[in-house]
């Protein structure tokens, strides 16, 4: 702790000689700075700028894995649609924990849900001419604005926070209302946020998207992770809210990075709603051989980026899903480290000065889970981003998120240790006591 605060002009030659823009650093980034500062000073870093699963893999999935390695799939391509035992207990999962009724068909295994959001915009923006793309409902996960933008697709994005419940209609209408936007996509719940959008208004985003002929994408990437609410028993309410109760034309990605905490095998599924995976949209012939949704996306657009995803991945996951779905393996068990993790870490930010950004859930306490948000009296995002790094602790800025605010930083709770939390106490003291 005596090599606290790091010097500015250390962290100002380290930023430098990487080349990257501190105004418009991305996550990764910000990971590499870091890891550059944390080298230089030997500082371990309270590091939140990244969201990585902090907790180990499942055993259920490495053996699977192992078994299917020792079976000789290494040597075999996978099928391209996916391993059938994956999409039966992907169907089956969905049924169980959403209660909501998608083929085996249309459950499609991607590398990671980044890849499943890619391929959805290679198909789902180009199904008419007349549209220009996707929107955005905001704040969300940076990479995914990326992707449109590396495309060549037009995007339209808004802060939702101050248009929650009933107010989510009009807002929502008035971009609908352009006839440009042919897709439809957030986070639920919402990476960097952790608010959860409720029945109502995702009844509101099913009957405008119907009502325009927008396709929405689902990004679950933290399912089951509002844990005021229990969504882990199989086939018993609650069930994860979900859009797919007020739409036909839906895509939903589900990650096992945090689930399960298979980031590292780089798998997640995304279910294609039996409608839309039947439907024919003439346009899609412009790029795709078949006028077919399901057809174009898997024999189009994501045989054009890869020759199946990883054989034994698909082997862990099935496994995973399959005890979760039997009922053997309670996935919510292991989760709940983040929100009591989220709960001390809030604590120990607001008794040093700082605010919670995003701090409602309409009319409740926001909910505490793998992401939190929080601002500092006087300090613009980026500013409180890079003073921050002076006190060995390091995040991510609003900005890149499509936020509003200007003012706060996004907090990963997964990859700091307890045994942090005390170093974390007395650095956010001292930056206090500095910005008094």
């Amino acid at each position: 702790m005596n090599n606290i605060p790091i010097p500015s002009d250390l962290i100002n030659d380290i930023i430098l000689s990487t080349g990257i823009n501190p105004k418009t650093a991305s996550i990764r980034e910000i990971v590499h700075i870091v890891n550059l500062l944390e080298k230089k000073t030997g500082t371990s870093f309270v590091r939140m700028e990244m969201g990585v699963p902090g907790l180990p893999a499942p055993a259920i999935g490495i053996n699977a894995e192992i078994d299917a390695l020792k079976s000789g799939v290494a040597s075999v391509y996978p099928d391209i649609s996916g391993l059938h035992s994956l999409k039966e207990e992907t169907s089956r999962f969905i049924k169980l924990f959403l209660n909501i009724d998608v083929s085996p068909e249309g459950c499609i295994p991607t590398v990671g849900s980044m890849m499943g959001g890619l391929v959805s915009f290679l198909v789902a923006n180009r199904n008419d001419k007349t549209k220009e793309g996707t929107l955005f409902i905001d704040p969300g996960f940076p990479v995914q604005k990326q992707q449109v933008k590396m495309l060549g697709h037009d995007y339209y994005s808004f802060d939702v926070y101050n248009f929650r419940g009933k107010k989510l209609r009009a807002k929502l209408e008035s971009y609908l209302k352009t006839g440009k936007i042919s897709s439809l996509l957030y986070s639920n719940p919402n990476n960097p946020a952790w608010i959860c959008l409720n029945d109502e208004e995702l009844s509101i985003i099913g009957e405008l998207s119907v009502k325009y002929d927008v396709i929405v994408i689902e990004d679950l990437a933290y399912f089951g992770m509002d844990f005021r609410k229990d969504y882990s028993v199989p086939g018993k309410p609650p069930f994860q809210p979900t859009v797919a109760r007020y739409t036909n034309d839906y895509i939903m990605l589900i990650s096992s990075s945090k689930i399960f905490s298979y980031a590292g095998q780089r798998i997640g599924m995304m279910a294609i709603s039996n409608h839309l995976f039947d439907r024919s949209y003439p346009d899609l012939l412009r790029y795709y051989p078949s006028d077919k949704f399901g057809h174009s996306l898997v024999f189009g657009a994501l045989y054009g980026i890869s020759a199946g995803v990883s054989h034994s991945s698909q082997f862990g996951l099935a496994a995973m899903l399959k005890a979760a779905n039997d009922g053997t393996h309670n996935y919510r068990n292991d989760l709940k480290e983040y929100a009591e993790k989220a709960k001390i870490m809030k604590e120990l930010f607001v008794k040093h000065g700082f605010k919670i950004v995003y701090d409602k859930d309409i009319d409740e306490p926001i909910a505490d889970g793998f992401y939190f948000t929080i601002s500092y009296p006087g300090f613009k995002d980026r500013e409180l981003l890079w003073e921050l790094l002076k006190y060995g602790v390091s995040a991510i800025s609003l900005d890149i998120t499509g936020s509003d605010r200007n003012d706060g930083l996004r907090a990963c709770v997964s990859l700091v240790p307890r045994k942090l939390f005390g170093d974390l106490d007395i650095r956010l003291k001292k930056f206090s006591e500095d910005h008094d």
